[in-house]
């Protein structure tokens, strides 16, 4: 092979695959072990800080584990539901328009695709072999007007199971030295912190931002939450002793 040739060729691309930035696990997921994990470490402090015995702790927290972990499922299902089901109600209105007046449909698609930059010729040329598959039209209308992949809708229950999960997850872990044992806080303060850290570092490492960046953050919040409870907790265990 010439040198000229060597100097013509174009370069290798080398792609990688992406992330799933849109699928219905990542958010509940990382949201529900958070919650989990500084709602309950909150509420333990507290009653710590109000002189609770460890059975006391213990109950407390299963509670509230079981009682965050069923809101949070249940919140997640609706919203995701209600997201879906609208999701669902406007592609219907898109192939109904569709069926209705295929003309219009298809300047509309025309048009798009010069906002995106193509001569009205290309335009009109895309949008035409598109459009002569029905079950083809109806989808590039919804995924170009509505930014929405009709073949992948979020699944509440999905979203509802990994929700329930994740906070439980993260719930019972400032509980376990009690259950263990434990008759302080000092343990589960030490477990809960190893947690935050963990938990703001994995975050940190699924968005592509510094993992001590987001631990570090992750233990701040997490540890002005239990000593705001634990401070609270104190002053009304005080008064009515």
């Amino acid at each position: 092979m010439s040198a000229e040739a060597t100097t013509l060729s174009p370069p290798v691309e080398h792609h990688r695959g992406h992330r799933d930035v849109t699928g219905g696990r990542l958010r509940p997921a990382v949201f529900g072990a958070m919650d989990g994990l500084v709602s309950n470490f909150a509420l333990i402090s507290g009653v710590v800080g109000g002189g609770a015995s460890s059975t006391t702790v213990v109950i407390t927290g299963l509670a509230g584990l079981a009682a965050g972990a069923c809101s949070m499922a249940a919140g997640e299902y609706t919203s995701v539901a209600s997201q879906t089901e609208l999701m669902r109600a406007e592609i219907d209105v898109e192939r109904r328009e569709l069926a209705r007046d295929p003309d219009g449909e298809l300047a509309e698609l025309t048009a798009l695709y010069q906002n995106r930059g193509l001569d009205e010729k290309t335009a009109g040329a895309v949008a035409r072999q598109l459009s002569e598959h029905p079950e083809v039209a109806w989808r590039i209308h919804v995924r170009e007007e509505l930014g929405v992949d009709p073949d992948d809708l979020p699944s509440p229950y999905v979203a509802a199971s990994t929700s329930f999960a994740a906070f439980a997850l993260g719930a019972i872990t400032p509980v376990l030295p009690f259950m263990l044992g434990a008759d302080g806080l000092f343990v589960a303060a030490v477990v809960s912190t190893l947690g935050l850290l963990a938990a703001g570092a994995v975050v940190a490492r699924l968005t592509a931002r510094p993992w001590w960046r987001g631990a570090l953050r992750q233990l701040i919040l997490g540890g002005v939450a239990a000593a705001t409870t634990f401070g609270i907790g104190g002053l009304v265990g005080a008064g009515l002793s």
